[in-house]
């Protein structure tokens, strides 16, 4: 596991969304983002990226977060891969639920653009530490 976080895949359907959380993630956060559209894309990329951090929408057509996050631990170099959803859904219980199926941690929508980074860079060195 990396001990600094510096790529991350983002998979998030919604343009606007992708458009303020690379703004957040890049520019203020000095990440090196990989976004894709679907968990299908996020499948065909991520192994050729390499990620630290996979980072998915929970609610997406197609392919929601959690059956993303389930056909990317199937490839070998991301099976280990520490990965966080973003989702409104933030209930207690549907958190835990997210973590059951394997997320570090659960970032709550809508969320704030000039924090975003340093929340993840948190959240990531709490689990990673």
């Amino acid at each position: 596991m990396a001990n600094e976080l510096k790529r991350i895949l983002y998979v998030e359907d919604e343009p606007d969304i992708q458009a303020v959380a690379r703004i957040a993630l890049e520019g203020v956060g000095g990440f090196i983002l990989e976004v894709c559209s679907s968990g299908f894309e996020a499948i065909e990329k991520a192994p050729a990226f390499k990620p630290d951090l996979l980072l998915l929408d929970v609610m997406m057509p197609g392919m929601d977060g959690v059956s993303t996050l389930q056909e990317l631990r199937k490839q070998p170099e991301l099976e280990n891969t520490p990965a966080m959803f973003m989702t409104a859904k933030v209930r207690p219980s549907e958190i835990e639920q997210l973590r059951n199926e394997g997320a570090i941690d659960v970032i709550p929508k809508p969320f704030d653009p000039m924090t975003l980074s340093e929340n993840l860079k948190s959240l990531w060195n709490k689990h990673t530490a």
